[in-house]
């Protein structure tokens, strides 16, 4: 057998694209005073949302976004064949607490911040597969529990370098279905690995945009569109820097998406107001984006057709003591109001 739903070297074609039927998410006080305000299901009071610690707040966030998406699915919890989903804690604690109390098959992922691509991007493969009539794709990042794992505890005070992002505090879910009238998830473009040799773990920006640009790169010459076929192409938790580089990289390889490139880092804040140095990260900003303003977009008719690149930045706490380099991804998904 060949794989005939392959489009040249990373890409696949859906052949019976499936449906996005539901999708929610849930965010922080900060995400909630920032432009998007009022594209989130629910915005927290404060980040330890009524628990002892923050990574059980982060836990509680994840559980209670799936949870929200499944009921807007209107389908019972025991009609979700899987779950997919991870976080940015070791060893995904904070999604495996979440999904324990739900009784569903689960593939625990982690992709750091590309994760809610990937999530969608299996979830997609699965249905379109015929593995599954109805899949959860999930993401969850929580800026405390973060500071606390990747840099200092919140009460050491350090000062941010002026290339640090922030962590979104935020959940996405999305319930993928076999039926349904759109948004279809017509291709999925599958990153590789890419390390320049950046070791700042206060600029992420800058390691994962040559991922991010590779990936874009690839999904235009696999599949032949154009960028008049798209009314978006936006990354993930680029950020300020991390957009200028990746969009200084595509334009020297001959592509320029002129306005049509944006950042979901630079989306969800406003961050010269709200002091976001280059903008939002975490795997919970890409989801949390997409997941309440961008399917809102292309649901009212204001986008036809957009393609989410999440990227991630393949730390972890161990690895950057050691001095190691941060190797980077980015997964590509093409979302489409409309079969054409």
């Amino acid at each position: 057998m060949s794989a005939t739903k392959r489009l040249g070297a990373q890409t696949i074609k859906m052949q019976y694209p499936p449906t996005i039927i539901a999708s929610a998410t849930i965010v922080g006080e900060k995400e909630g005073k920032g432009p998007l305000e009022n594209t989130f299901d629910k915005v927290l009071d404060d980040a330890l949302w009524g628990e002892s610690s923050f990574e059980k707040a982060e836990s509680k966030l994840m559980r209670e976004t799936i949870m929200l998406a499944v009921e807007k699915a209107e389908q019972p919890m025991s009609n979700m064949h899987y779950i997919l989903a991870g976080d940015l804690l070791s060893q995904c604690i904070g999604t495996n607490f979440a999904v324990r109390e739900l009784e569903v098959p689960f593939f625990g992922l982690y992709g750091a911040c590309s994760t809610m691509a990937e999530s969608l991007s299996l979830a997609t493969i699965l249905v379109d597969g015929g593995f599954a009539d109805y899949v959860v794709a999930a993401t969850s990042s929580h800026f405390c529990s973060a500071e606390r794992q990747f840099r200092f505890p919140l009460a050491y005070g350090g000062q941010r370098t002026p290339t640090a992002q922030w962590t979104v505090t935020g959940a996405g879910a999305i319930v993928v279905s076999s039926n349904g009238n759109g948004p279809f998830i017509t291709h999925i473009t599958t990153g590789k690995i890419i390390d320049l040799g950046i070791k700042d773990a206060n600029n992420m920006g800058a390691a994962m945009a040559p991922a991010a640009a590779d990936t874009i790169l690839q999904h235009f010459s696999d599949t032949g569109k154009t960028v008049n076929d798209y009314d978006l192409v936006v990354t993930g938790d680029l950020g300020k820097l991390g957009l200028a580089l990746t969009d200084q990289i595509l334009k020297e390889n001959n592509l320029d998406l002129q306005d049509k490139l944006n950042d979901c880092g630079l989306l969800i804040y406003d961050i010269e107001a709200q002091d976001m140095h280059m903008g939002g990260s975490g795997c919970g900003c890409s989801a949390s984006v997409l997941c309440g303003h961008l399917l809102k977009e292309i649901k009212i008719g204001n986008m036809k057709r957009i393609l989410f690149v999440a990227t991630g930045a393949l730390m972890s706490p161990t690895s950057t003591q050691q001095n190691e380099s941060i190797p980077c991804i980015a997964h590509a998904v093409t979302i489409e109001k409309e079969l054409r």
